[in-house]
């Protein structure tokens, strides 16, 4: 489908300067939608909203379909009064870098200690809630939150360690486990009804304001997940439940050996046996939770690089066929529409683009990828059609004015500048601009650039596995100033925001 002409913000729910040492679905997130609205701006782009597996990466999850807890806001829970207020007041309340480790230390108890109060103490009708929520998302939650109360008692050990009873899924032994850890499953339910509530009041309140949602998916699911470990067969595993190969792309700019991602391949026959059932439900679910999707690593839906997976590195891979229009014809069947965009970039192949067009998909352009060799100016906005979602950078990129400082050669600089000419008020801003006046449906720009920040606010560094994910941005930055200049921007682009369809009032309370 073809965007409306729109401009918006990227910006990670965890980067919000929210109490307790991680950006989360409180205050924090509320006065960033009403900058986004002043501001006339129509998208607010997040990436994965999964509970990490390993790291700190939104890529890599333990499911494909629960909430990250830590993005629970506190103050919203102790409105509702499931922990007191006093409580809060002992966490910090700064925008530093977040410290993951005492974040789990710290603010995860207080979920928890909030969900058994729900259990306990929730009145009528905030428990039929939940248990409609619990009844209509039985399919992919009962796996999750047996999953996650398993790995818990197994010192969070890959499920593959677990007694072999337990990772081949012997039902009397599954049965088992179901009563052992009732308590902590309920627990891990109610936790997910809290996130479930809490992103869609947010999702309501963005809407009223005529601000759509951008979500992410990632291609792969994470070999400890609770979609691995529930759906062997639907995975290359070996026998004995290993890999056979795993995910990742070839050397290119990021890295000399490629970046070796890890997550098992699908086993696409097996998938096509069942009508691409489970690819199904996690967009259908996708386009419930955000209003239009990014589909990471597009590429791998028409071929995907497979590495054997006793390899170290991505450099001894091939290319092999994907599941390419099948799935996307049966989805469009099942979901009457295909409310998506590509991640498209890097080295791709004119069947790659002939897929994404064929599908009316729009792809992706980053301006930072433009200036190298000739080959590059494919990113620029004369060389723009409207079928595309055009960036200044990514989350995988370092800030415009970080690259500008320390990531640009000399000729680049110089194409640079003869490209934008003039900008008095920092290249960051003349990027804003280029992408804003290109004829791109949809223009977004990670919220450091419209702040005008350095490296020290970039958020990942593909193929570096410390350090990333961690930015937050310093309470007071969202001036009213800086939203009157974008305001003004998106005017004279014609990109004002356009009514949200808002669905029958619900209350989302939680």
């Amino acid at each position: 489908m073809l965007f409306p002409r729109a401009t918006g913000i990227l910006l990670h729910p965890t980067s919000l300067p929210s109490r307790g040492g991680i950006g989360d679905f409180g205050p924090a997130a509320y006065q960033f939608v009403d900058f986004l609205a002043t501001a006339r701006q129509s998208l607010w782009q997040v990436l994965p909203l999964g509970p990490p597996a390993n790291g700190n990466s939104p890529y890599s999850s333990t499911s494909a379909f629960a909430g990250n807890p830590l993005l629970i806001s506190l103050e919203r829970l102790a409105e509702r009064g499931w922990i007191e207020s006093s409580q809060l007041s002992r966490l910090p309340h700064n925008a530093g870098a977040i410290d993951y480790g005492e974040v789990n230390q710290r603010k995860l108890p207080l979920i928890i200690q909030a969900a058994r109060t729900f259990r306990d103490n929730a009145p009528h009708k905030a428990r039929n809630r939940f248990e409609q929520f619990c009844a209509e998302n039985s399919w992919w939650l009962e796996d999750f939150v047996l999953f996650d109360a398993l790995r818990e008692r197994y010192a969070r050990q890959c499920w593959k360690q677990w007694p072999s009873e337990l990772a081949c899924r012997k039902p009397a032994a599954l049965e088992t486990a179901r009563k052992e850890l009732a308590s902590e499953i309920n627990l891990r339910r109610i936790m997910q009804f809290f996130f479930y509530e809490q992103w869609h009041a947010l999702r309501l309140y963005c809407a009223q304001r005529s601000i759509r949602v951008v979500g992410d998916i990632a291609i792969f699911v994470d070999y400890d997940s609770a979609d691995v470990w529930a759906h062997c067969d639907l995975f290359r595993l070996k026998h004995n439940l290993e890999p056979e190969a795993v995910s990742g792309v070839p050397p290119d700019a990021f890295s000399a050996t490629g970046q070796r991602w890890g997550s098992p391949l699908y086993n696409w026959d097996a998938m096509k046996a069942r009508g691409y059932d489970w690819w199904i439900d996690r967009l259908r679910w996708a386009a419930q939770t955000c209003d239009y999707i990014r589909l990471d690593h597009f590429r791998g839906f028409e071929q995907f690089w497979e590495i054997p997976a006793s390899e170290p590195t991505a450099v001894n891979g091939r290319w092999v066929d994907g599941p390419k229009d099948e799935l996307f014809n049966k989805l469009r069947e099942a979901l009457g529409g295909l409310p998506f965009f590509a991640e498209d970039l890097g080295f791709i192949t004119p069947e790659v683009h002939a897929l994404r067009e064929r599908h009316q998909i729009p792809g992706c352009a980053v301006l930072q990828f433009g200036f190298g060799d000739p080959g590059a100016h494919i990113y620029l906005p004369h060389r723009l059609t409207p079928d595309r979602v055009v960036y200044t950078g990514t989350h995988d990129n370092d800030t415009t004015f970080g690259w500008w400082n320390s990531g640009t050669s000399e000729n680049e600089r110089r194409a640079i500048q003869a490209y934008v000419g003039p900008s008095d008020d920092g290249i960051h801003w003349a990027f804003i601009r280029l992408a804003q006046t290109s004829v791109a449906s949809l223009s977004v720009v990670p919220l450091q650039d419209v702040l005008g920040l350095g490296s020290e606010a970039r958020l990942n560094t593909p193929s570096v596995s410390d350090g990333n994910f961690c930015w937050r941005y310093q309470p007071g930055s969202l001036t009213r100033a800086l939203a009157e200049k974008l305001a003004a921007l998106a005017e004279v682009s014609d990109r004002l925001p356009q009514p949200v369809p808002i669905r029958p009032s619900e209350d989302f309370a939680a």
